[in-house]
């Protein structure tokens, strides 16, 4: 089983479009250790011809760009791509908006928890992938499920899914309840753990608000996680002065602090721990940095576009 991350930053990329905080600044610059990223996705296969995505970011034109795996074959159809199906972490506009631009009459499945799929049906542009061509599934709530192209042929990717705690969208929120908590654990977001042909195993969770027992003890054994990193401390936004949300408010849970990921996941045994999905203000995505020293030396990776997992 072949992994590639395709997108390594939260919503907005790496530099973001509209931010001059001082590392999107010096990212632009194109200083050395300083990566520019896109936003978050992930794919995975395990023939290296069939190509599954997790989830689709507004860059997908740019990432399939970038990633000849994802482009169609020299001797393909004139209409032809090698993604054979799409699995949706929640409904955030960075994992879905990329659906928007695979609307050119190609089959491929849409995986995604009945919520997820809910927030789709709701909005009719997404009908530009035509469900007669473009079939959409719901995950089981429990178990392993075989991923199948639009026509039902196993792509040879395995995955288990289940709900970790998260938020709604934040177009799904109610703006008239500003001080509301809407936190969630009924599929608004979803982890997914991807299984290699020797019984080894990957998580991907781009997003998560909190780490349980339940969650440790299914960690347990791992051989690769890619885990949420939006932001490294949780009032770093405001911090910062881009914003006046909290990660906890965001429904991301901070790399640091005693309640963080790294201290929650210290006693768990899993091979290779990898953080993706990572916010324009987190200060590891400046490789000089002693955050950044601080993430490697607790044992962590600091995700990039075009990383590659084999398990």
């Amino acid at each position: 089983m072949r992994l590639k991350i395709v997108g390594s930053a939260a919503g907005g990329g790496f530099p973001q479009w509209n931010c001059n905080y001082r590392l999107s600044r010096t990212a632009r610059f194109g200083n050395a250790g300083i990566r520019q990223r896109t936003q978050s996705s992930l794919a995975a296969s395990a023939d290296g011809v069939d190509w599954v995505l997790f989830n689709a970011s507004p860059d997908i034109r740019q990432q399939i760009a970038q990633t000849p795996e994802l482009q169609p074959a020299p001797d393909a159809p004139l209409r032809s791509t090698p993604i054979r199906a799409v699995v949706l972490t929640n409904a955030d506009v960075d994992h879905i908006a990329g659906l928007l631009s695979l609307r050119e009459r190609q089959p491929f499945a849409i995986y995604a928890s009945g919520r997820v799929l809910a927030a789709l049906a709701a909005n009719p542009i997404f009908n530009v992938l035509d469900p007669a061509i473009v079939p959409r599934r719901t995950l089981p709530a429990k178990g392993e499920l075989e991923l199948c192209d639009a026509t039902g042929r196993a792509t040879g990717v395995t995955i288990e899914s289940f709900a970790v705690p998260g938020k709604v969208a934040l177009y799904l929120e109610d703006a008239s309840r500003p001080e509301a908590d809407y936190g969630s654990e009924e599929g608004d977001t979803i982890a997914v753990r991807v299984s290699g042909g020797n019984g080894r195993s990957a998580f991907y969770i781009p997003g998560c608000a909190r780490i349980d027992t339940a969650l440790r003890e299914r960690l347990a054994g791992a051989a690769c996680l890619l885990f949420d990193g939006t932001v490294y401390t949780d009032d770093e936004m405001i911090t910062a002065g881009v914003g006046q949300k909290t990660g906890t408010r965001m429904g991301h849970l901070a790399m640091s602090g005693e309640t963080g990921s790294i201290a929650g996941l210290a006693g768990v045994r899993i091979d290779r721990r990898i953080f993706v999905h990572i916010n324009n203000t987190n200060p590891v995505l400046d490789e000089s940095s002693p955050e950044y020293a601080a993430v490697s030396a607790a044992g962590w990776e600091v995700a990039y576009d075009g990383m590659e997992i084999e398990l």
